[in-house]
């Protein structure tokens, strides 16, 4: 695992696995023949190698009679599958009251589609494996949560329009996520606002950001880049960066335009 906290988590869950199997007196191979499992995939798990599904909890908490004790780590486990930055950033969204971020290369992750998300993934160098495509494609789609969140969450994003033109994942997954884009623009708490290529000012070139108030009153920063994305607490920075949003959301199409203009780009694919 890549950090601690995940891997203290498998571990704690393999070695309950482990007692478990060994109190019902069961060999690794005879659990896994009763779940539906290979003795190999038993055997990661209790070693804290592999992350056990929840189909994995369920049916061995039943098979072993933990009575509901393997199971209940679910929730844990499922935490535990996603990376750690992924955690922390969701840790600071869900204490948000209002978040608004500017993208620049791709649609922004709270806004993407299974399938958009899945084919950014794809396209990574070095390539991730089938497992880590899908642990990472979960991981952005659990995010997603901020938008059901209640009280809801001010929620304001800005996308570059070449973002919402490159077809990743092809046509059709592109138009899909056209469609999503509209749905969650449609939503009362929700902002959607597009860039347009052919501005001559723009306020930010160098890089996709975010801004978060929290709840506590703490206003925070986090600055995407390819391999050193940072929260930012410094006041003054955070300071720069809510007044480059300010001026982004100003130079950009106003909602309702967006909007629009996501509609004829629809248009434009049928």
């Amino acid at each position: 695992m890549e950090d601690e906290e995940a891997a203290a988590v498998l571990r704690a869950v393999g070695r309950q696995i482990k007692a478990w199997r060994e109190a019902a007196g069961m060999r690794q191979a005879e659990l896994g023949a009763a779940i539906g499992y290979g003795e190999e995939m038993v055997s990661s798990v209790e070693r804290a190698r592999r992350i056990p599904k929840p189909d994995f909890l369920d049916k061995a908490d039943e098979v072993l009679g933990a009575g509901g004790k393997l199971s209940v780590m679910k929730e844990d486990v499922e935490k535990a599958r996603y990376p750690k930055n992924v955690r922390d950033l969701t840790n600071l969204e869900d204490e948000a009251v209002e978040l608004g971020a500017y993208t620049a290369l791709h649609v922004h992750g709270l806004l993407q589609t299974p399938e958009y998300a899945e084919a950014l993934y794809a396209m990574r160098r070095p390539a991730y494996t089938e497992e880590e495509i899908d642990r990472l494609v979960a991981a952005r789609m659990a995010r997603k949560a901020v938008f059901e969140r209640v009280p809801r969450t001010l929620l304001t994003f800005v996308q570059e329009e070449a973002t919402l033109r490159r077809p990743v994942g092809g046509r059709m997954v592109l138009r899909q996520q056209l469609e999503h884009i509209l749905e969650c623009g449609g939503l009362r708490h929700v902002e959607i606002q597009v860039m347009p290529t052919d501005r001559e000012d723009h306020a930010s070139v160098s890089g996709s950001f975010r801004v978060l108030k929290l709840r506590d009153g703490k206003t925070l920063a986090y600055s995407a880049a390819e391999m050193h994305s940072r929260v930012i607490s410094d006041p003054r920075e955070v300071q720069i960066l809510e007044m480059r949003y300010g001026m982004i959301r100003a130079q950009a199409l106003s909602p309702r335009e967006s909007l629009a203009f996501i509609e004829k780009m629809l248009g434009e694919k049928t």
